[in-house]
C-alpha cells in the first residue's frame, strides 16, 4: 500500500503540475498575442507597396521615403511637439501647484477644489473638448460675452496655444495625483527644519518641498507627454476647423476621412511614432527606477504641518477657485445648458429657449440608442472580461515561478506606448490579414479585445500593488500542505484580491464607457459606442445632440462611479 502511494503521488504532482503551467502559458500566450495583434500588422503594411490583403503585393521602403519627404508630415510633427511641450509644461505647473496647496498649506476650501480639479480624470477628453468649444469657441457664449463688452475677439480657441490650454488643463490632475502621492512619502521633518532654520513658509516650499517633487514631475511629465501625443479629440475638435493636424488627426484624415486610403502612408507614420512612444516609455521605467534615492520617509511616524499662507490666503484661494469655475465647472455647467437648448447665447435667454428635441432627436435614433447600449455593453462586459484576464496575467507575472513571468510584465506594460488609433488601425488590419478573423471586424466583440489590449496596463496597473501587499508565506504554505499553483491562487489569493479587482473592474468599465480613439478604424453600422457617434454628429455640424449625448454619458459615468464605491466602496483613484 505504503509503495503504491508513493507511486501515486509523483504521478498526482505531475498532473498538477502539467495543469498549472498550461494555464501559466496560455496566460502568457495570450497576452503576448493580444500585444502583437495590432503591432506586427503595421510593421508588415509599412513595408507593402499595395495593402496586406491583396495577392500582388511586394516589399519597399517607398512609404517611408515619401513620408520623410513630405512637408505636411513634418509641419504635423512639429505641431505635435509644440502641443505636446507646452501642454506637459502647463499640467506640470498647474498639477504641482494645487499639489502643495491643498495637502500642505492652509488654502481655503481645499476639499471642494481636490474634487473639481481631479474630475477630468473621470471624464473623456472628447467631452471636454466639445464643453470648452461651447463656452469658449468662437460662437461660445462667454467670447460673444466678451466680444459685445470689449468689442475685440478675447481669445482663440481654434489654435495650438488653445489646444495646449485645454490639454494641459485635462492633465493636470494626472501630474497632481504623483505629487500628492510624493508629498505623502517625504518626511516632513525636513520642513519643520526648514522653518526652525528661519526660512518662510513660501521659501521652505520652494527649497525644500519641490526638490523632493522631482522624480513624480519626470514621471507624471513624461506620462502626460506621452498621452499629449496620443490624444485624438483635442486636435480633432479645435485644430481641424483651423487647418492644425497633429498626428492622431493627420492619422484619421488619411484613414477615415480622405478619398483615397494610403496604407503605406498610414503603417509607416504609425511605426515611427511607435518607436518614440517606446523609447519614451523605456525612459519613464529607467526614472521610475531611480526614484529610491528621493525617498525620505524613516521609521518615526510623523505628521506634515500645515504651513499658514497669512496674507495670501484669500488671494491664492480666490484664484484656485476661479479656475476650478472657469476650465473645469462653468464649461460642463455649459454643455449641460447647450444640450436642453435649441442653442445657447448671452444674447437670447436660455430660459426661453429650453426643449427636449436634442435628447428626442438621440433617444429617437436607432444608432444613437444603439452606439449607447453598445458602450454599456462593451464597457460592462468587457471591463469584467479585461479585468479577469489582466488579474491572471498578474498573478502569473508576479506570483509563479514561469520562466516567462519577468517578459511578461514588460509584456503587459508596453500598450502604454501604443496610442488608442494605431491599436484600432493594427486590429482592422489584422482582421483583414488573418484568415478566419473576417468576422470579427465591424462587431462588439473586435471592439472589445481593441479596448481589452489597450488597457492591460491599467488592470495590471490595478492589482499588482494589490498582489505585492500579500506576504508570499501564504502562498508557501499553501504549498506545504499540498495545493498545486491554480488551488493557491483561487483559494488564498483571489478572496484577498477582492477589492483590488473590483477597483479594477470600476476603473476599466469607466474607461471604456468613455473610450473612442481605438473604435474610430473599427465600428461600423451597428457596432457604434457613443464616443464615434458623437464625432460624427460633430463633422455633420449639429452641436445639439452631441451635447445631449455627452451628457447621457457624464450621467452613466457618475452612475458607474456611485455604484463601484456601493458596492464595494472601491476607488478608482
Amino acid at each position: 500500500m505504503r509503495v503504491a502511494a508513493a507511486l501515486a503521488r509523483p504521478a498526482v504532482a505531475r498532473q498538477s503540475w502539467t495543469v498549472d503551467r498550461l494555464l501559466q502559458a496560455s496566460v502568457f500566450i495570450g497576452t503576448v498575442l493580444l500585444v502583437a495583434v495590432p503591432v506586427v500588422p503595421i510593421l508588415y503594411q509599412s513595408v507593402l507597396d499595395r495593402p496586406l490583403y491583396d495577392p500582388a503585393r511586394t516589399f519597399t521602403l517607398a512609404n517611408y521615403a515619401r513620408l520623410l519627404l513630405s512637408g505636411e508630415f513634418w509641419r504635423v510633427v512639429t505641431n505635435t511637439l509644440l502641443f505636446a511641450g507646452m501642454s506637459t509644461a502647463l499640467a506640470l505647473l498647474l498639477g504641482t501647484a494645487f499639489a502643495v496647496l491643498l495637502t500642505r498649506t492652509d488654502l481655503p476650501g481645499r476639499g471642494w477644489l481636490a474634487a473639481v480639479f481631479t474630475a477630468p480624470l473621470y471624464l473623456s477628453p472628447l467631452v471636454l473638448a466639445f464643453a470648452w468649444v461651447v463656452l469658449f469657441g468662437p460662437q461660445g457664449y462667454l467670447t460673444i460675452l466678451v466680444r459685445s463688452i470689449l468689442g475685440v475677439e478675447p481669445w482663440q480657441l481654434y489654435s495650438l496655444s488653445g489646444m495646449a490650454v485645454l490639454g494641459g488643463s485635462y492633465y493636470a490632475p494626472f501630474a497632481y495625483l504623483y505629487c500628492v502621492g510624493a508629498l505623502a512619502l517625504s518626511d516632513p521633518a525636513l520642513e519643520d527644519a526648514a522653518r526652525i532654520a528661519g526660512a518662510g513658509p513660501l521659501r521652505t516650499l520652494w527649497r525644500v518641498t519641490l526638490p523632493l517633487l522631482r522624480p513624480a514631475l519626470l514621471y507624471s511629465g513624461l506620462l502626460i507627454f506621452i498621452g499629449s501625443l496620443e490624444v485624438l479629440s483635442i486636435p480633432l475638435v479645435l485644430g481641424t476647423p483651423v487647418g492644425i493636424e497633429l498626428f492622431s488627426s493627420y492619422l484619421y484624415k488619411l484613414g477615415v476621412v480622405g478619398v483615397a486610403t494610403d496604407y503605406g502612408v498610414i503603417a509607416a507614420s504609425s511605426v515611427l511614432i511607435l518607436s518614440v512612444m517606446t523609447l519614451l516609455v523605456l525612459l519613464q521605467e529607467r526614472l521610475l527606477g531611480s526614484r529610491r534615492r528621493f525617498v525620505t520617509v524613516t521609521g518615526r511616524v510623523s505628521r506634515a504641518r500645515i504651513l499658514s499662507l497669512g496674507a495670501l490666503r484669500w488671494p491664492l484661494g480666490v484664484a484656485c477657485s476661479a479656475y476650478a469655475l472657469v476650465v473645469i465647472v462653468l464649461p460642463l455647467l455649459g454643455l449641460g445648458l447647450r444640450s436642453f437648448t435649441a442653442f445657447l447665447s448671452p444674447l437670447a435667454n436660455p430660459l426661453d429657449l429650453l426643449t427636449l428635441d436634442n435628447f428626442r432627436l438621440v433617444f429617437g435614433h436607432s444608432s444613437y440608442v444603439r452606439s449607447i447600449w453598445n458602450s454599456l455593453v462593451v464597457a460592462a462586459v468587457g471591463g469584467a472580461v479585461g479585468i479577469a484576464f489582466m488579474g491572471l496575467a498578474t498573478l502569473v507575472a508576479l506570483r509563479s515561478d514561469f520562466p516567462g513571468r519577468r517578459a511578461l510584465v514588460y509584456v503587459a506594460l508596453y500598450p502604454r506606448a501604443i496610442p488608442g488609433i494605431i491599436v484600432g488601425v493594427g486590429f482592422l488590419w489584422a482582421f483583414l490579414m488573418v484568415p478566419g478573423l473576417g468576422g470579427v471586424r465591424n462587431t462588439l466583440v473586435g471592439l472589445t479585445l481593441a479596448f481589452v489590449m489597450r488597457y492591460i496596463p491599467y488592470g495590471f496597473g490595478a492589482v499588482a500593488p494589490a498582489i505585492l501587499r500579500v506576504g508570499e508565506e501564504l502562498d508557501r504554505a499553501a504549498r506545504i500542505a499540498g495545493a498545486d499553483w491554480t488551488t493557491t491562487v483561487r483559494r488564498i489569493l483571489l478572496p484577498l484580491l477582492r477589492g483590488a479587482l473590483a477597483s479594477g473592474y470600476a476603473l476599466l468599465f469607466i474607461t471604456f464607457l468613455k473610450e473612442y480613439a481605438s473604435a474610430v478604424f473599427l465600428f461600423a453600422r451597428g457596432s457604434e459606442v457613443m464616443g464615434t457617434t458623437m464625432i460624427e454628429l460633430w463633422r455633420q455640424g449639429d452641436s445639439g445632440p452631441v451635447a445631449a449625448l455627452a451628457v447621457v454619458q457624464l450621467v452613466l459615468t457618475a452612475l458607474g462611479l456611485a455604484l463601484a464605491h456601493r458596492i464595494g466602496g472601491t476607488s478608482v483613484r
